[in-house]
C-alpha cells in the first residue's frame, strides 16, 4: 500500500516536470528541454507532442464554453456533463486520456473524421477542440512519441517481471491523485482564460511534491516562468480556497450555468 501511494504522489512530481517541458521550462536548451519531455511522457504514458498540443491549447480555452466543466450550459446535456465531472473525480478521466493516445497511434484519421467531430461528445467534452489542433502538427512525430512511450511501458512490465496488478494498482491511485487535481484548480473560478484558475491552498510538501502545480492562477498569468518562482508571482488572495475545500465542494456536481454568468 506504501509503494501504491507512493508512486501516486511521485509519478505527480514526473508530470508536473512533464508540465515544465511543454512550457518549454525545464532546460534551457530546447532540444535537451525535448527529450526530457519525451522520456517524462513515457511513464503517463502519452506522447510529448500530444500533451504540448493539448495543454498549450487548453491555456488558450480555458474557462470558454467548451472548458466549463463545472457548469451545465443552456442545450448541453446535463448527463453527459456529470460523466465527464465524475471522471475526473475518480481517476476515470486518465483512462481516456492514454486511451486517446493509443487510439491516435492506431488510427490517427478517427479523431479528423466528421463522426468524430459531429458527436455532443466530443463537442461538449472539449475533445473535438483538443484534437482539432493536431491538424497543425506532424503526424509521424506525434505517433513515433506516443509508440516509444508505450513501448518504453511494455518493456518496463517485461523487465521487472511485472503482473497487471502490480501496474494497475500504482497507476490507479496516480490517476486518482492526477485527476482530482487537473480541474480542482479551475473549478468555479472566474471565467476568464488568464485569471480563471486558484491559487489553491495545501501544505508545504504537498506544493513541493507537485512543483508549485497548486499555484495555478500564477502559471496561467505567467506560463513562462519556472514552477521554482511561482509563489512569488502573488500568492494568494482571500478569495483562493483551499484544496480540500473545492475538492469537497466539486463532489457535489457541476452547477447551471450562474445568470449573469462569473465575470
Amino acid at each position: 500500500m506504501c509503494t501504491v501511494l507512493a508512486f501516486g504522489l511521485i509519478n505527480n512530481t514526473q508530470f508536473s516536470l512533464l508540465h515544465e517541458a511543454v512550457h518549454g521550462t525545464l532546460h534551457p536548451n530546447r532540444k535537451i528541454n525535448d527529450w526530457l519531455g519525451r522520456w517524462l511522457a513515457a511513464f503517463f504514458p502519452t506522447g510529448f507532442s500530444l500533451q504540448r498540443t493539448f495543454h498549450l491549447g487548453h491555456h488558450q480555452r480555458n474557462r470558454s464554453p467548451v472548458e466549463q466543466f463545472d457548469y451545465i450550459r443552456p442545450g448541453e446535456s446535463a448527463w453527459l456533463k456529470r460523466a465527464q465531472w465524475y471522471c475526473i473525480l475518480t481517476g476515470i478521466y486518465w483512462l481516456f486520456v492514454v486511451a486517446g493516445a493509443l487510439t491516435y497511434l492506431i488510427w490517427p484519421g478517427f479523431f479528423q473524421s466528421r463522426f468524430f467531430h459531429a458527436s455532443q461528445s466530443a463537442q461538449q467534452t472539449s475533445a473535438s477542440a483538443m484534437f482539432s489542433a493536431l491538424s497543425q502538427q506532424k503526424a509521424w512525430r506525434l505517433r513515433l512519441e506516443i509508440l516509444y512511450s508505450f513501448t518504453f511501458q511494455i518493456s518496463i512490465y517485461w523487465l521487472l517481471g511485472l503482473n497487471p496488478i502490480s501496474v494497475l494498482a500504482p497507476y490507479g491511485c496516480f490517476a486518482l491523485f492526477w485527476s482530482s487535481l487537473q480541474y480542482a484548480d479551475h473549478a468555479f473560478s472566474p471565467l476568464d482564460p488568464r485569471s480563471g484558475a486558484w491559487n489553491l491552498r495545501t501544505s508545504g510538501w504537498v506544493r513541493l511534491l507537485y512543483l508549485n502545480y497548486h499555484h495555478h492562477r500564477s502559471h496561467h498569468q505567467h506560463p513562462e516562468i519556472s514552477w521554482f518562482h511561482l509563489p512569488k508571482l502573488g500568492g494568494f488572495s482571500k478569495e483562493d480556497p483551499s484544496f480540500w475545500q473545492i475538492y469537497a465542494r466539486m463532489w457535489a456536481g457541476p452547477k447551471p450555468l450562474p445568470h449573469p454568468p462569473v465575470p
